[in-house]
């Protein structure tokens, strides 16, 4: 068995809307500077934490906790489902479960809210696992911790094994976990970061997945 990890945002789906609108209502409720939506585009994909470390250095730890509720609240209630699959999205799942594959999303959202939107969006009967961070971040936020757990739970090994993602937390994700990663310059993260993350294979539509992923696993 072959085993597929997508991560969600930027990947399977176009979530900026809600994102952008719950880092807007966090940033308001914590009184920041607002940084506008070029800069917030970039926490997208990354842990929630780590951006915000990277952008408000000045935030202490506990700050940072309260921001991540203030952002989970706001999300969870509005934000969660104001996204759409990417076109062509479910052709290509259906064809690489066809073949044989195991697909699993391993994305930095907390578990509880990917479990949420596989269910809200009917994704249950393509994924064979949905992995995500804890809701804190304290115990698995970055895309390494989620991914080393994703392989534990579906009994993967790394040579077996293929992250994909739009992002370079995404390939260096997998690459700290010995795994082959393929880019997708279709989502948030730009062609340039990824192919400077070291990404094995790079790919600009959704329909070349299936032809990427038979090259790497080959």
């Amino acid at each position: 068995m072959q085993y597929l990890f997508f991560d969600f945002d930027g990947t399977i789906a176009d979530s900026h809307v809600g994102i952008l609108n719950g880092v807007h209502y966090m940033v308001a409720q914590l009184g920041l500077p607002d940084l506008g939506d070029e800069v917030y585009r970039t926490f997208i994909g990354p842990s929630l934490s780590s951006s915000l470390i990277r952008t408000y250095p000045q935030l202490t730890e506990d700050e940072i906790k309260v921001a991540i509720k203030h952002y989970q609240k706001i999300y969870s209630e509005t934000g969660i489902f104001e996204m759409r699959l990417f076109p062509g999205l479910i052709e290509v799942l259906t064809q690489l479960k066809g073949a044989g594959y195991s697909l699993n999303i391993a994305s930095a959202k907390p578990e509880p809210m990917i479990d949420r939107i596989v269910a809200h969006f009917k994704l249950g009967e393509w994924f064979d696992g949905c992995y995500g961070a804890t809701l804190d971040e304290t115990v698995r936020g970055t895309k390494a911790q989620v991914l080393a757990y994703a392989l534990e739970n579906a009994g993967a090994t790394p040579d077996a094994s293929l992250m994909i993602g739009d992002t370079d937390s995404d390939i260096r994700g997998g690459q700290a976990n010995h795994v082959e990663t393929l880019g997708v310059t279709y989502g948030f993260g730009s062609r340039a970061s990824l192919v400077a993350a070291g990404a094995d294979l790079l790919i600009d539509r959704v329909d070349e997945l299936p032809g990427a992923i038979n090259q790497l696993l080959a």
